[in-house]
């Protein structure tokens, strides 16, 4: 007979893993598997996988990452220049626990969007809340902050993960508002890590300023504080070009 009374009260603490896992614990117990303590000690560690899962599974979805990757699945050998061995090391999340960032920076396809989200999916499995967002995306959603009032807000959310991803930096011009928007944000995230993906060098990026000193004021902090990475070679994408189909070779 099960102890209905002991899953009602694993149940009311909300201990869901040891609820789970209790029939089957309990069979290796009267098996003559485990002792008391082994089973205390079991069923403890059930729980406790159940919550880091449930953890890391609340962490990705805050992400918001475009696609699931990770450092581990990454091709480098698909592009030998890619310096595989500077990626490796940032995986290490040493930059996050110092507060530094990343700058991935090369042409259109090389997979700098892809690694910045594997570094990010890395991040999340340490335990290290994580955003990534384009960077269009994210001075359209401060700008909306100006209109309802909300900007106080929004500007707390983007201020608050561990690690911040900014996809496709520096694309374009800055307005005055979107520099002055970027300059509260990098200011309330000193001490934190982000990663920023761009087709252009980071000293190309003063140009798209209005302003060289809030220029100055925001790269200072994000320029000399961050580790470069070059990324350069084939472009992943052609390989995710749709294939022709049978009736379609056919019609060539």
């Amino acid at each position: 007979m099960r102890p209905h009374h002991v899953e009602d009260a694993l149940r009311q603490l909300k201990l869901f893993g040891m609820l789970d896992t209790l029939e089957a614990r309990l069979a290796q117990a009267t098996a003559g598997e485990l002792g008391h303590i082994e089973l205390l000690a079991a069923l403890c560690a059930d729980e406790a996988t159940r919550r880091d899962a449930a953890g890391l599974e609340r962490r990705l979805r805050a992400a918001r990452f475009e696609q699931a990757a990770t450092i581990e699945e990454f091709d480098f050998s698909f592009n030998p220049k890619v310096p595989a061995a500077a990626i490796r090391d940032l995986a290490t999340l040493r930059f996050v626990e110092a507060g530094e960032s990343v700058i991935l920076h090369g042409p259109v396809g090389v997979g700098k969007s892809m690694i910045a989200q594997a570094l990010g999916h890395a991040a999340c499995r340490r335990g290290y809340t994580v955003a990534f967002t384009k960077t269009s995306r994210l001075l359209a959603d401060l700008a909306g902050g100006h209109a309802d009032r909300s900007w106080d807000r929004r500007l707390a959310h983007w201020a608050r993960p561990a690690l911040l991803i900014l996809d496709d930096f520096a694309m374009r011009d800055f307005t005055l508002a979107q520099a002055d928007d970027l300059y509260e944000l990098v200011t309330d995230r000193a001490n934190k890590s982000a990663i920023f993906t761009a087709n252009r060098q980071a000293p190309d990026w003063y140009s798209l300023f209005p302003n060289p000193v809030v220029a100055e004021s925001i790269l200072d902090r994000i320029v000399n504080a961050a580790h470069h990475v070059h990324m350069e070679g084939k472009s992943y994408r052609p390989n995710k070009r749709p294939r022709p189909t049978p009736a379609a070779k056919e019609g060539r």
